[in-house]
């Protein structure tokens, strides 16, 4: 892949709901050549500091609105597309969040351009500070 940041390392953080974490997230560029609408997107496959993430705890937020990978799907409004350079926001729920220090992620976007026969897969990984 090109050699442009894909995280934003300072975008890391613990996600809080009526003062309690609920979660964490960072900020993510798409891995494809092009902006997309959501539609195309497959999964987003994470697993931190070794353990999986379950599909169903993964959000994505785009321009402000947040959906389930499986909401993903059905978007083809061009109000939400993935611009290509732009950050989305990947939120994961895990209840209290990850621990203050050093942590990894392994990540791999899946998505299935309709010109294409197959599924486009971009692994990223890198090591993060909370």
């Amino acid at each position: 892949m090109a050699g442009r940041p894909i995280y934003d390392p300072a975008s890391f953080k613990n996600v809080e709901e009526n003062g309690k974490v609920v979660g964490f997230s960072f900020a993510w560029k798409a891995q494809y050549y092009r902006s997309f609408t959501l539609s195309i997107l497959r999964d987003i496959i994470l697993k931190v500091d070794g353990e999986d993430i379950k599909r169903e705890d993964i959000r994505l937020t785009v321009n402000g609105d947040t959906f389930t990978l499986e909401e993903c799907r059905t978007v083809i409004d061009p109000e939400y597309r993935w611009e290509f350079g732009e950050y989305a926001t990947v939120t994961v729920l895990k209840e209290g969040g990850l621990s203050n220090g050093k942590h990894s992620i392994e990540a791999i976007q899946k998505i299935a351009p309709s010109y294409m026969p197959f599924v486009i897969e971009a692994p990223c990984n890198i090591e993060f500070e909370i």
